[in-house]
């Protein structure tokens, strides 16, 4: 069965953002979300709701698929 590996995903959020030289700041007004939550993604404790991982996808010019990794369990 396919999960989300959340470390993963959260380690890809922050090489995204500071590969588009984007502060925590900037996501956050972005995604309308608070720095917490931007931190919380990054860390792995939690994702982007489906919205917010549109925006970001839009943002940095890339696929869903290219900032969630899947693992098959």
């Amino acid at each position: 069965m396919p999960t989300i590996d959340m470390a993963a995903t959260g380690r890809n959020i922050r090489d995204k953002r500071i590969k588009a030289g984007m502060t925590v700041a900037d996501v956050t007004d972005a995604c309308g979300v608070s720095a917490a939550a931007v931190c919380k993604w990054q860390s792995g404790q939690s994702i982007p709701t489906i919205d917010n991982m549109i925006i970001l996808a839009a943002i940095w010019n890339c696929k869903i698929d290219d900032i969630v990794v899947v693992q098959i369990v």
